[in-house]
């Protein structure tokens, strides 16, 4: 029987790995493999090594295993905002995946700055994490570089690219916008607005397409298109409206590039005395919390960002556990959910 005195040989006095693999009947790097949830060991194994670790009371000591790898035991997490609930859904996904296999988030917060994403980009990769989750493909050329340049396994989000060795997940925004242009159209709407704020590169990509279909159906009006760089907000949607309105009182269809400016606006409608899908048909996108409550419940564009942090984390795992990738580029889509605002 395993005393107290001889679980106790590390310089903290906690038990060793080594001495949870002799106890499991299993090589060390097994046991190692068992413990960080890979794939490649067998769930008995798997089972008699968790059994080992509980009775020897084993702490990982993530400093060790840095040290042996040359790569701290965390995952670094670059998005543009933390107050965006877009991202916020996604960095719990991604929390969800990673947490089995004890690897930390290290959260950057870019500020939709290329600088700022540059700074943390060299931050994380002084002290090198196991694995990089970016957002999306703008960013300068340096820092692009950097990742290239580097050993460490980086999987892109929210947008889509077919470039040789990049791995990414997300949807086309384009198509999205078009989807909503396509939609107003279907309804009738002939003099349809685009209203963007943030002009982040997915917010105008998705103006792209939405244009694009507008365009080839003889109806696109470049007076009918309203951008901000103002953060994107439910106070900035109404007083968007309300100025669009005001110019052109005409309009009978709005994209908005995001479901808050799209709730602002309803707000607003409803204080201005217009009725909505009446006068004018209002869509959003994202499909954010509240959405289904407006009134009128707003049409909009839902798109699975939860997904996509849960399936970017599980392809950056493959790629960190050395496994072959048969679909780097993937695409989760997007659904155009119909209510009552178009």
């Amino acid at each position: 029987m395993t005393t107290s005195k001889s679980r106790k040989t590390r310089s903290t006095g906690l038990p060793t790995l080594a001495q949870v693999a002799h106890l499991a009947g299993v090589s060390t790097i097994t046991a190692s493999r068992a413990l960080r949830g890979l794939s490649t060991v067998g769930p008995e194994y798997v089972e008699r090594v968790k059994q080992a670790a509980q009775e020897l009371n084993y702490v990982a000591n993530p400093a060790a295993r840095a040290l042996a790898s040359a790569r701290s035991a965390a995952v670094a997490v670059l998005i543009p905002s933390l107050s965006n609930t877009v991202f916020v859904d996604t960095l719990e996904a991604i929390h969800e995946v990673l947490r089995p296999r004890s690897l930390e988030m290290l959260i950057g917060n870019t500020h939709y700055s290329r600088d700022a994403e540059e700074h943390l980009i060299r931050h994380y990769l002084a002290s090198p994490p196991s694995g990089m989750l970016v957002t999306g493909f703008d960013r300068g050329e340096s820092a692009q570089r950097l990742i290239d340049a580097s050993t460490v396994p980086c999987v892109y989000m929210m947008e889509l690219t077919d470039t040789p060795g990049m791995h990414c997940v997300g949807l086309s925004q384009t198509r999205a916008g078009a989807a909503a242009a396509r939609h107003l159209i279907a309804r009738g709407c002939r003099r349809n607005a685009f209203v963007a704020a943030q002009l982040d590169p997915r917010m105008l990509q998705r103006g792209e397409g939405f244009r694009d279909v507008l365009r080839a159906g003889g109806l696109y009006d470049a007076d009918l298109e309203v951008f901000t760089e103002s953060p994107s907000s439910i106070g900035l949607g109404g007083t968007l409206l309300r100025q669009l309105i005001t110019r052109r009182p005409d309009v009978d269809g709005i994209f908005f590039g995001n479901d808050d400016l799209a709730q602002g606006a309803l707000f607003e409608a409803r204080r201005m005395g217009i009725e909505v899908p009446g006068r004018v048909a209002v869509v959003g996108f994202n499909d954010l919390a509240g959405a289904a409550d407006c009134v009128p419940r707003l049409t909009t564009l839902r798109t699975p960002r939860a997904e996509i942090g849960r399936t970017a984390a599980r392809l950056l795992l493959s790629l960190m556990d050395g496994e072959k990738i048969e679909t780097p580029a993937i695409d989760l889509g997007f659904e155009l959910v119909v209510r009552e605002s178009a």
